[in-house]
């Protein structure tokens, strides 16, 4: 059995996460992740903050707050919110730990020594009045293209158009707003990737009919477009210095690696920042270093960040001639949308996580994200499908199954599950419906499709429904209290086979469903559709207590107060 490692793009260390970054990453990271634990497997998940780059120092001098100092609380903060979602991280880390430094600097001496990277003198912005070179975002300027005001040297948020800060009118800094700025010469290293074209494009033609066609398709583009040689240093105070004895002349005027050369080195680093806690038992090189055939690898990532981890990542790691692990299966996702806009960190615009999360408990979210996972296309957040959604699927269909049949076989029968006739036809063919659609849910899952999982899952719930409507428990009691124990007894098993196979989705709510039965030795992990078809893990006599409502129904005074504290439509 492969062991599986997971992980998924590192959320940037700038402001809480939006609904749209939950859902493009981790949150299916993590449900994938659950559910490989419970059918077996050694699995660890690996994610961390993304802390180096331009807007991490500006963030912090606007803060006021030396730029350490902010990463740390901005760490912390958004860890917070991710336990809030139960993100099961086996390990969260930091791109600033030292253990990305000290691989990332591994890394760029084997690509030096492999004939990849070089020294390239180029002409960038320079600040007199700040006495530096100021890289992308340090210029700020009006956009050539549309006119924005506030476009940065990388790009402008405006019209989306990519920028060189020579483009901007008018430019200004950043730090300081001068308009002083001149044009100087200054050295950089550049990544080589021209160099390796044919090993990546040879790479990706091996693992692409792994991939969804999002992914492979934005990879081939990338390819047939060529690749081009890439400054990977920059002139900032925070990120992984270039060491000195490489390049003991760039290191001495401070130069530091580009963000996006050292963030999917982290997802090495982290793993290391995880082994050194506990040295004795964990083997950070086991998970990365020469185990092509033992280590199945899945990467989460929304669509912008496909081409650095389908291609320039790669291209670093063929670089290097060292049997470091790549990639098997990249799982792309494209945009959430809020009300058919884009949310947006900077603007404000849409939900954010840490506002969700005030809003409802996460299991709501959880399921209701997943459940229309943007995969093949763009999807978008309206507060209307999300109350409809969760009153249908979750509400009906699930919570008040629960809560029916527990409280009716208290009322009925007391607080141990009947006993009842035998099984009978009825629940032959429940039986086979639930291993049949167990079957498909596993399908899915497996496949990485999201979104047919929850659909499979629902159908799952909705059985117990159905079953339910045409057994009436409620009428049989008036003329065979035998034949509604029964009944009772098998839906108490739908509920327990619920909380088993729903813990990927809604950890909180299948943790509250088990734990309503006091069964010695509930140690199932998963269930089987052999072992769903005979519905018996929970037997007659076992103390049982009905939890509190599962999930409350949203109203229509819910859903004004919804649009009107975070907008019913996009700006």
């Amino acid at each position: 059995m492969a062991r599986h490692l997971i992980t998924s793009a590192l959320p940037y260390i700038n402001g809480i996460k939006h609904l749209g970054n939950m859902v493009g990453s981790m949150l299916p990271a993590d449900v994938y992740s659950r559910y490989l634990r419970q059918r077996g497997h050694d699995v660890l998940y690996i994610c961390a903050t993304d802390e180096h780059g331009t807007p991490a120092e500006l963030a912090a001098k606007e803060l006021g707050l030396p730029v350490d100092e902010f990463c740390t609380q901005a760490h912390d903060a958004q860890k917070a919110v991710y336990d809030g979602f139960s993100l099961a991280f086996d390990y969260f880390g930091r791109s600033s730990s030292a253990q990305n430094v000290e691989i990332t600097q591994h890394f760029a001496r084997k690509l030096k020594e492999n004939g990849f990277i070089e020294e390239r003198a180029i002409r960038q912005v320079y600040s007199p009045t700040d006495g530096r070179f100021l890289p992308d975002r340090y210029v700020e300027g009006t956009c050539p293209h549309c006119g924005y005001d506030k476009a940065r040297g990388d790009q402008c948020e405006n019209c989306t158009r990519v920028l060189d800060p020579t483009d901007l009118i008018d430019p200004r800094s950043a730090i300081s707003g001068s308009t002083d700025l001149e044009v100087r010469e200054t050295k950089h290293l550049f990544l080589l990737q021209s160099k390796l074209q044919r090993e990546v494009e040879e790479w990706v033609a091996a693992h692409e009919h792994q991939w969804p066609q999002l992914a492979s398709s934005i990879a081939r583009k990338w390819l047939t477009e060529g690749l081009h040689d890439r400054a990977i240093t920059r002139d900032l105070d925070w990120g992984v210095p270039v060491p000195a004895d490489t390049w003991p002349e760039l290191a001495a005027e401070g130069k530091v690696f580009y963000v996006w050369f050292d963030a999917p080195i982290e997802y090495i680093g982290a793993t290391k920042e995880w082994s050194d806690q506990d040295p004795e038992n964990r083997d950070w090189k086991s998970w990365w270093f020469d185990v092509d055939t033992d280590v199945r690898y899945t990467q989460f990532m929304a669509k912008d960040n496909v081409p650095f981890h389908t291609v320039m990542f790669p291209a670093t790691e063929l670089g290097v001639r060292e049997p470091w692990k790549k990639v098997d299966v990249v799982k792309a996702f494209n945009w959430l949308t809020y009300y058919g806009g884009k949310f947006s960190t900077s603007q404000k615009r849409g939900v954010f996580t840490d506002q969700a999360l005030e809003v409802l408990p996460a299991d709501y979210w959880r399921y209701f994200l997943i459940a229309n996972a943007p995969e093949s296309d763009d999807s978008s957040f309206t507060w209307e499908h999300f109350t409809a959604t969760v009153n249908k699927d979750l509400a009906d269909t699930l919570g008040n199954f629960v809560n029916r049949v527990l409280s009716f076989s208290r009322k009925r029968f007391g607080d141990e599950v009947p006993a009842g006739a035998a099984a009978g036809e009825a629940e032959a063919k429940l039986g086979e419906e639930i291993a049949r659609l167990l079957a498909e849910y596993e399908e899915h899952m497996d496949a990485l499709q999201f979104r047919k999982a929850a659909a499979a899952l629902r159908a799952l719930w909705s059985a117990g429904n159905s079953y339910l409507e045409e057994k009436a428990p409620w009428l049989e009691i008036k003329t065979d209290q035998d034949a509604a124990a029964l009944t009772l007894r098998t839906a108490m098993n739908l509920i327990h086979l619920y909380a088993v196979v729903s813990e990927p989705f809604i950890p909180t709510s299948s943790a509250a469903m088990r734990g309503a039965f006091a069964l010695e030795n509930d140690t199932a992990t998963w269930v089987t559709p052999e072992q769903a078809r005979s519905l018996t893990a929970v037997p007659a006599g076992t103390p049982f207590t009905v939890p509190p409502v599962l999930f409350a129904k949203l109203t229509e005074d819910d859903l004004e107060a919804y649009k009107e504290r975070f907008g019913g439509q996009a700006e």
